[in-house]
């Protein structure tokens, strides 16, 4: 009898057991994990630092205040890639298996994601490289597993020639304008060459192309041609200790900062603060604001910093790329967030990635967000990765602030997307890709 009832005690311990293993489980099963690849080191660390900053308090701050999405616990784990395209790899194989798996990345880094283009559909991993990375992936046809919403390099590059063309009285006196474009000499710096090239081409206006190689502290020499040939306006994609030497060297040589633009890679505080008064009137584009005027920020002083300003701001809470990165931590979670309501439970990448190619936000789920006037709507399809209205916003510095000038600029998608169309057909032939019908 002893026997009998110490078997059966064993037995409902076990039981019990396994249930608290399986009630663990699911649980544990229960979250969404999301890799994190920064550069908080390194030549490109005053850039770095603050995009890791966004994305590690917005997802702090969707789990403090909304006990994650959906009922999904936001887990998510950095991996220093120091901007090195190798490194950034392997920062990628060793994170997007952890936790049941990556249900989306965000390389940060043009080269990077070239290199995660073909790794995505094996390891069913969507890429979300917003404003960055391959162009021609805004094809969805041919790239149904990456999305750079809301706007691609070559559609940034049309909308500044846009701009130009609105400064000086319209497109049609672009003709005798000189625009040089000083350039990183990365895959990332040389993007905007071909929309620039066809631009001069359709619209008249001179191109001078000046590249600077890595990191980007010896720019003299493309100085030195920019003092000779005084173009009209110099267009500048730049990234890390390169944007402020740019603008000191502009500075030095007298150049007008209000002729002098930035992509929206080369706009930040750390790009301009360096320079002090030499700054002042520089511009850059931009696809959202600056600033913690936004409720949103509120809600991460308080859930995140525990109200602390001071140390939201020692954070670079409100800072252009912090921003940047708060906007791409919302895009993603939002795309979760369908797949998981689709879902009814915890998505999976592919999962994801078919929430992506209906993405949507419009200006109602903007201000839910706390994010009304923040950033333009977003509509993505399919066939189009890019989104339904691409182009910039351009800032300027005051010498305390970024300032937006003017409305939204809208790139010019008749010029651009027969381009597009064109270098994801041959990346098709090339890979022997079957495009997908949409």
């Amino acid at each position: 009898m002893k026997l009998r009832s110490l078997l059966l005690a064993t037995a409902g311990i076990a039981v019990g057991v396994t249930g608290m293993i399986e009630s663990k489980a699911a649980f544990a099963a229960k979250e969404v994990f999301f890799p994190v690849m920064v550069y908080r080191t390194g030549a490109y660390a005053p850039s770095g630092v603050p995009i890791a900053n966004g994305f590690r308090d917005y997802y702090d701050l969707l789990n403090k205040r909304d006990g994650g999405i959906e009922g999904n616990k936001v887990v998510w784990e950095e991996c220093e890639t120091k901007y090195n395209t190798k490194i950034g790899v392997e920062c990628y194989e060793k994170l997007k298996g952890k936790h049941g798996g990556a249900v989306i990345v965000s390389p940060y880094s043009t080269g990077l994601t070239y290199q995660l283009i073909p790794k995505a559909p094996v390891d069913n991993v969507p890429i979300l490289s917003m404003g960055y990375g391959r162009t021609a992936a805004a094809d969805g046809r041919v790239f149904p597993w990456v999305f750079n919403f809301p706007s691609t390099y070559w559609s940034q590059a049309s909308a500044f020639v846009q701009y130009v063309g609105n400064q000086i009285g319209g497109l049609d006196k672009l003709s005798g304008q000189h625009i040089a474009h000083l350039h990183h000499n990365s895959a990332y710096g040389k993007e905007a060459n071909p929309t620039l090239k066809a631009l001069s081409k359709k619209f008249g206006f001179k191109l001078t192309v000046l590249a600077v190689d890595h990191p980007g502290q010896e720019q003299k020499a493309a100085w030195l041609q920019i003092r000779r040939k005084r173009p009209d306006w110099v267009f500048m994609s730049g990234w890390g200790v390169m944007n402020q030497v740019a603008i000191k060297e502009g500075n030095s040589i007298g150049y007008p900062m209000d002729k002098f633009v930035g992509n929206w890679w080369s706009g930040s505080d750390a790009d301009v603060i360096p320079a002090g008064d030499g700054a002042i009137g520089y511009k850059s584009t931009a696809m959202h604001a600056a600033g913690t005027k936004f409720p949103l920020f509120k809600d991460i002083i308080k859930h995140v910093y525990g109200g602390d300003a001071a140390k939201a701001k020692a954070n670079n809470v409100g800072e252009v790329l912090y921003n940047r990165a708060i906007l791409n931590a919302v895009f993603a979670t939002e795309a979760v967030r369908k797949a998981a309501k689709a879902k009814g439970g915890t998505p999976t990448g592919a999962d994801v990635r078919k929430a992506l190619e209906t993405f949507s936000i419009d200006k109602a789920r903007l201000k839910a967000l706390g994010l009304a006037g923040f950033a333009n709507p977003v509509s993505v399809s399919c066939k189009n990765h890019e989104g339904t209205s691409p182009g910039v916003f351009i800032q300027q510095w005051t010498g305390t602030a970024w300032k937006v000038q003017g409305g939204f600029v809208p790139a010019m998608s008749d010029v651009v997307r027969p381009l597009v169309e064109k270098a994801a057909a041959a990346y098709a032939k090339e890979n022997k890709i079957k495009p997908a019908s949409c």
